[in-house]
């Protein structure tokens, strides 16, 4: 498998209108794993504000100059029983279809991970619907571990 010349950079306001495209096609992926997700047109993130804040960093992967990944990390505080009290959260992560397979989100994960350590956070976590097999195993490739399971009653 070759790897395309792929270019990971922080994300911009300028790259907002594909960024919110890229929200929408991770909504619509993970309907079907969540059916308590709202119908119609909805936002999971604050994207732009995230752009601009200081405290996070959203990246964007790009091919020959079309961006076809994203991802973010952000502090979270910890619950006050662990012996962290604060640790860095990864979420959207998505890879453009025609780009999946080529290790494009293990760069942006990587690239994330450092700028989770050099923040100080020794701690990286992120949640996957369990039926998402794909993306679990993409995580655990890059070194995540399964932990908890999170269940619900109707």
């Amino acid at each position: 498998m070759t790897l395309p010349k792929v270019t990971v950079r922080a994300a911009t306001l300028d790259d907002l209108p594909i960024l919110l495209n890229f929200e929408q096609e991770i909504i619509k992926a993970e309907r079907p794993f969540d059916v308590t997700i709202k119908s119609g047109n909805i936002n999971y993130y604050d994207i732009g504000a995230m752009i601009q804040d200081s405290e996070s960093h959203v990246v964007v992967a790009e091919v020959e100059g079309k961006i076809v990944a994203s991802g973010y990390a952000i502090p979270k505080r910890a619950r006050h029983y662990l012996d962290h009290e604060w640790y860095a959260y990864l979420g959207f992560m998505y890879t453009d279809v025609a780009y999946r397979g080529r290790g494009i989100n293990a760069q942006i994960v990587e690239e994330l991970k450092q700028w989770s350590h050099a923040k100080g956070f020794q701690e990286i976590r992120l949640t996957v619907y369990n039926d998402n097999i794909s993306a679990i195993k993409a995580y655990e490739k890059v070194g995540f571990k399964k932990h908890i399971i999170e269940m619900r009653l109707e």
